[in-house]
Formats: C-alpha cells, sequence, structure tokens
C-alpha cells in the first residue's frame, strides 16, 4: 500500500487584531476536505496570524490561494501597525514536506502557489529550497527594509520579483513562499518594559551577530503585556535546540537583572525537537521518543 503524501502548509499574514478579517480568511482554508489545522494563533501586538494546517499536496495547494486570494482583498498593508516584521498581507507561506514527498515535489507547488499569486498582481519572491538565487535565501534578506522599504526595492534589478509584476502593490505588499525544514517559532518573555534588553539578548544568541549557527532572533515590545520579548526561529532545531538557547536567554537576562516570565510555542512542535528537552531537564539517561505511548498511534 502507498503511503499518502502529506504537505504542511504554515501561512502567515498580516492581520492580529480584527477577528472577522481573521476568521474569513481561516473558513477559506477550512472548507476544503482532507485539509486538518494542526494550529491558528493571532497576536494583536505583532498584528498577525498564523495557520498552520496539511493535507494532501495538491488539495493543500487549493486551500492555500484560496486563503491568499480573501486575505489579499480583506487586509490592507498602507495601514498596518505592527511589531512583527513583514512585507506583505499575506507574508510568508512555507510548504513543508511531511510525508512521502520530495523536496522536488514540494518546490512545484510553492513555485505552483507563487504563480498563482504573481497572477493576482502581486509580486512573489521565493525562498529557502525554492530560491532562485543565493541572496534570497533566508526570509530575512528579502523582507530586509519591511513593507516600508518595498517601493523603492522594486525599483532594483536585483529585486525584480521572481514572480509578479515590479511593481509597488500598496495594498498587497509582496509575498515570500518557499519549501524548508520545519523550523521552531520559540518566544521568551521577559519581565521588563524595557526593549533594548529583549534587542540585545537577540544579539547574543542570533546567527547573523554571532549566536547560534540556526537562530534567528528579534526584540519586540508587548505593549498589552508590559512585557518584552525575544522572538525566534529556530531554523534547525536539530543542531540547535530549544534548551540550549533558551539557557543562554536566561543567562543574559541575569545580566540585566531581568527574569523570565514565560515562554511561547506558536504553532505545531515536532517530537524530535521535544525530545532534546525531556532529555536535558530531566536527565533521563537513553531516553526515546519510543517510551511514550501516543507515540505508537502515529505509526
Amino acid at each position: 500500500m502507498q503511503e499518502r503524501k502529506i504537505l504542511l502548509c504554515e501561512a502567515n499574514i498580516s492581520e492580529g487584531r480584527d477577528m472577522q478579517v481573521v476568521e474569513a480568511v481561516f473558513e477559506q482554508i477550512i472548507r476544503f476536505d482532507g485539509i486538518k489545522v494542526l494550529d491558528r494563533s493571532s497576536d494583536p501586538d505583532h498584528n498577525r496570524s498564523v495557520f498552520t494546517f496539511l493535507g494532501e499536496p495538491e488539495t493543500v495547494l487549493e486551500a492555500a490561494m484560496a486563503m491568499t486570494a480573501r486575505a489579499l482583498e480583506l487586509i490592507d498593508m498602507a495601514t498596518h501597525l505592527g511589531s512583527h516584521p513583514r512585507m506583505g498581507a499575506v507574508d510568508v507561506v512555507p510548504f513543508i514536506p511531511v510525508r512521502a514527498i520530495a523536496k522536488e515535489e514540494a518546490v512545484d507547488i510553492a513555485r505552483r502557489f507563487g504563480s498563482y499569486v504573481g497572477g493576482l498582481g502581486v509580486p512573489v519572491y521565493y525562498y529557502e529550497d525554492a530560491a532562485t538565487r543565493p541572496e534570497r535565501s533566508t526570509l530575512p534578506k528579502i523582507r530586509k527594509g519591511q513593507y516600508e522599504a518595498l517601493e523603492e526595492k522594486l525599483k532594483s534589478p536585483e529585486w525584480m520579483p521572481d514572480e509578479g509584476p515590479a511593481v509597488f502593490n500598496p495594498k498587497a505588499g509582496a509575498l515570500v513562499t518557499g519549501v524548508r525544514f520545519p523550523l521552531v517559532a520559540f518566544n521568551v518573555n521577559l519581565r521588563t518594559t524595557d526593549v533594548s534588553i529583549a534587542d540585545r539578548i537577540a544579539r547574543s544568541v542570533r546567527h547573523i551577530n554571532g549566536g547560534y549557527r540556526y537562530v534567528r532572533a528579534i526584540g519586540l515590545k508587548l505593549e498589552k503585556e508590559e512585557m518584552v520579548q525575544v522572538s525566534m526561529n529556530l531554523v534547525n532545531y536539530s543542531k540547535t535546540p530549544i534548551h540550549r538557547v533558551l539557557e543562554t536567554i536566561r543567562s543574559e537576562a541575569t545580566r540585566y537583572g531581568v527574569s523570565i516570565v514565560s515562554t511561547e510555542l506558536v504553532g505545531p512542535v515536532p517530537l524530535d525537537a521535544l525530545e532534546e528537552i525531556l532529555k536535558f531537564y530531566l536527565q533521563v539517561d537513553g531516553f526515546s521518543m519510543d517510551q511514550i505511548i501516543e507515540t505508537a498511534l502515529l505509526d
């Protein structure tokens, strides 16, 4: 019996405050039979929502296209404000192979999705495994300057989009899509309102400033909670595990007399990523995820 192909999509839209808009966009995903939603989250400080869903590749593609079309109708980037970096109404839509699907097939799905969005008049850039140029391999490089810099950026030949017109679309902005390893979105909230402390700690752990090779991090202010946050993407948890990053942040925070209030895992997390956490904090010798009863149900 042939194993069923499973593709995961983690769509990020630039709306986390108007829940009527978020719900209208989300409804476009769940109307497709065979789609399973793993997570949905909205953050008003970030002004961003993330929908994580999976299914067979063609169904996931159809759901992603429908979701994007609706979001482009309802979200206006010209009025968007939020603490999270962003470049478009539908900001980034990565596809992640989960089971029985080769990277090349996933890239084909991402490219078909990008071609569709480009046909709607939105500049599209491919990143990670779908990137067409080395300088566009990572999201931070593509998104540098964010939405505010996009109009000038599109005038440069080096930033000619992979799909769609090289023309500034003030309502939609631009979209990034591609295929990547399953990253872990991990945030650490600190008991202070001084965002400069979060900025300094983010610089100490992120790769671009000499920190961990597979960590991207920024400092954000959480106005409503009266805290600050080190917001991170761990792009390869097997090489830079969660506990190592957390303990480094804890150590750095102590330098400033600041404590950790809480942490957040945004979206689904692979079991493999949690295995190292259990081994580290419980100090269990020879622990395996096979020891967890529910793991057997996944086979």
